[in-house]
């Protein structure tokens, strides 16, 4: 994370709200402003997440994402527009978050990262999200971002239950995505076959921008070693308590 730097006239103006906060002040905005995130998949989980770091002031986001807008998105992936179908998905939101705070740098890759590439973006930033939607992409992310040692925010979401937690190298204590799902061949559901409500994927895209405001700011206590589970259908949470598996090939201790 960059050094602390002092804030200019305009951002305190624009961050003031955030700044009125005693848990924040100053040194947390200096934080953000210093911060940098890499944001994996720019969908309906990856474009709220987005939009409210860029608004927050997050120095500079990274988003990787090698599809492109369709019709099909207009209903959950609310920074896209009409106009932004065929366009691809980082460049539109790119420019949602660039019309939004032009004081912050965005930069996209279009394209599908294979390991090489993702560990070099993964050690460039203080921070991972997890905005994907199948299981090959997720479990290299968090390895990756375990080597490297770089804390993981990671949701889902489909029909109407969505899911949210932190992984974090830097707590002992901290499991790792793979201690949750392991080495299973789980039937991979999307939102394609199975549906999903737009607020359903979209509140969980915007607790993981709050999960790595905290992270960045260092305050409150984060998601690590617990998974919430949200029913939409009936409006209720669930938390689960998370245990590092010792003999997890990615985290474990046992050999």
């Amino acid at each position: 994370m960059s050094t602390l730097t002092d804030l200019t006239d305009e951002q305190l103006l624009r961050y003031s709200r955030q700044i009125m906060l005693p848990q924040l002040d100053i040194e947390g905005q200096q934080r953000i402003l210093g911060a940098s995130v890499l944001i994996i998949g720019a969908g309906g989980l990856g474009n709220p997440a987005a939009m409210y770091l860029a608004a927050a002031g997050v120095g500079r986001i990274v988003l990787v994402d090698d599809d492109q807008v369709d019709q099909t998105n207009l209903q959950r992936q609310v920074a896209f527009t009409e106009s932004s179908i065929n366009t691809a998905k980082v460049e539109a939101l790119a420019a949602q978050l660039m019309a939004n705070n032009s004081d912050i740098k965005v930069d996209t890759v279009a394209q599908r990262l294979d390991e090489t590439e993702l560990l070099d973006y993964i050690s460039q930033v203080d921070v991972v999200l997890d905005c994907t939607d199948n299981f090959d992409s997720r479990f290299m992310i968090n390895r990756i971002s375990w080597q490297v040692g770089k804390p993981l925010v990671s949701a889902a979401a489909i029909g109407f239950e969505g899911q949210l937690s932190v992984y974090h190298p830097g707590v002992e204590a901290s499991p790792c995505y793979q201690c949750l799902y392991g080495e299973v061949d789980a039937q991979e559901l999307t939102c394609s076959e199975s549906g999903v409500l737009g607020p359903v994927v979209g509140s969980q895209g915007v607790l993981q921008a709050l999960e790595t405001l905290k992270l960045i700011a260092g305050v409150g206590e984060s998601l690590v070693g617990r998974l919430q589970v949200f029913d939409a259908l009936n409006h209720e949470w669930r938390t689960i308590k998370l245990r590092k598996d010792p003999e997890c090939p990615v985290c474990g201790t046992c050999s």
